[in-house]
């Protein structure tokens, strides 16, 4: 048993673990990082990366077979499954080295392949080491649900964590969970040539603006994708390759493969918090608004902090733990300009409050300024003209915005700016877009908000008018 001291502790080895161990090693500060399973966590392993990848795999088989349009003639492409999980494999590959053990070693960050237990409020013991950090760092990230399902325990199923290795092609996906996760692998195993059913407990990306959300749904329909909302499990039966899964109004969904896309879990239970004086609520590890636990040395960002469970938040409580932890300097988290976007085709993003929300929070203050993708000269071009984005602006600053359609994802990024910088709509609309791109999109829908200030207001054509008559 070894005795290890440092300026700072990161129990967690994904993207938000890795940004914190990073930024301070660079910064001067000694580090420990222990990691028990795998470098770069579920993102890059079970998450983000393999499922763009897989969704990648889709678009392509998609697009051959959607060529006409373009005067292609369509083909039905030839999938292999298995060599479309190589892809997914090869992208993880790629990215790997970057969050490897041997690149933060090389970085001065002392890696220790363990997890971690805390013994006390002040010290981890993490294989024969025992640690003692002026500053400790949870960032140990959340695991798929499984819910407890009559039945489930005797059928095989899949999560996010052991899809990407099937390397046999469903037949047919059941997929339990209409979030983000079940949609997008929904669309991707259907474009990939298996039958798909999602089956919901309540409404398909429901916490999503519903107008929005249904031209997605629309989209997916249209596909093949079999919908089942309002369909709450009560049993799972059968066996691998003959699956039933039945829903409590007595429908019976059958299929060869089951997902598991139900939610996620903190990953907090190897911690002994307890012995830390930590405590936790029903979502992961209770925090302030400067992410402190119950235990004022001990920080907790990510998903197992019990809030958005998106990547790049982990990385954006990691820069705000930073300033606090190396620097001493007050430091607090903020919401409220968290973009996220689901990678559907059309892709579906959110920043800020949804119209229902700005209507509950700012009632008749509120506008709310539309602008279609039909449209937009680019999306005319490329035949992506199904999509719309969604403005919701109180007194001349914009407090969200909802965006469905080609690039979404893309798109959004400029309204998190100006979330995030609390700008006005006029600093929108002085932008200059390339023509002809998506972009402008946004671009045109900040000068639908100005358009009946200036074209439908009597007082400026009275000194357009007043104006033009001194003119010389």
């Amino acid at each position: 048993m070894s005795d290890l001291k440092a300026d700072l502790l990161v129990i967690g080895a994904g993207s938000g673990g890795l940004s914190v161990a990073a930024g301070a090693v660079q910064m001067g500060a000694s580090v420990i990082l222990l990691e028990g399973h795998k470098m770069g966590g579920d993102c890059l392993n079970y998450g983000c990366v393999p499922s763009k990848a897989l969704i990648a795999s889709g678009k392509a088989a998609y697009a051959q077979s959607h060529a006409s349009p373009y005067g292609v003639a369509d083909a039905k492409p030839k999938v292999d499954y298995a060599a479309a999980k190589d892809h997914v494999a090869d992208v993880i590959a790629t990215i790997e080295p970057h969050d490897s053990v041997e690149r933060f070693e090389g970085l001065g960050v002392k890696v220790i392949e363990e997890f971690g237990e805390f013994i006390s409020p002040t010290e981890v013991r993490a294989g024969d080491h025992t640690i003692t950090a002026r500053r400790i760092v949870i960032a140990t990230g959340s695991s798929p649900l499984v819910p407890p399902i009559p039945g489930l325990d005797t059928v095989p199923y899949q999560t996010n964590e052991t899809l990407f290795d099937l390397r046999e092609q469903p037949k047919h996906l059941l997929i339990i969970g209409g979030g983000p996760i079940g949609m997008e692998m929904a669309q991707a195993h259907i474009r990939l040539g298996s039958k798909v059913t999602v089956i919901e407990g309540a409404k398909a990306l429901g916490k999503d603006d519903p107008e929005l959300a249904k031209i997605v749904l629309d989209q997916l329909t249209a596909e093949g994708v079999e919908i089942a909302e309002n369909a709450m499990v009560s049993a799972v039966r059968g066996k691998a390759g003959a699956i039933e899964v039945e829903a409590e109004d007595g429908r019976v969904f059958k299929g060869s493969h089951l997902l598991l896309a139900v939610g996620r879990k903190a990953n907090t239970d190897r911690l002994n918090l307890e012995a830390a004086g930590i405590e936790t609520t029903r979502t992961g590890i209770k925090v302030d608004a400067a992410l402190k636990t119950t235990n004022s040395k001990v920080y907790a960002i990510g998903d197992v902090a019990g809030g958005l469970q998106f990547t790049h938040v982990a990385g954006y409580h990691a820069g705000v733990i930073i300033r606090s932890a190396l620097f001493g300097l007050p430091a607090k988290a903020s919401h409220s300009h968290i973009p996220w976007a689901t990678y559907t085709d059309p892709e579906l993003a959110q920043v800020g409050l949804t119209e229902a929300q700005a209507k509950d929070a700012h009632g008749d203050a509120l506008e709310v300024i539309r602008f279609p993708y039909s449209s937009n000269d680019r999306a005319i071009a490329e035949r992506k003209t199904d999509g719309l984005i969604k403005l919701m602006i109180v007194k001349g600053r914009p407090v969200g915005a909802s965006i469905v359609g080609a690039q979404a994802g893309e798109l959004i990024g400029l309204w998190a700016l100006a979330l995030a910088n609390k700008m006005k709509m006029k600093q929108i609309a002085a932008m200059v877009a390339p023509y002809p791109t998506l972009g402008e999109i946004n671009k045109r829908a900040a000068g639908a908000y100005f358009s009946p200030r200036l074209f439908e207001s009597p007082g400026v054509k009275r000194v357009v008018r007043f104006v033009q008559r001194w003119l010389p």
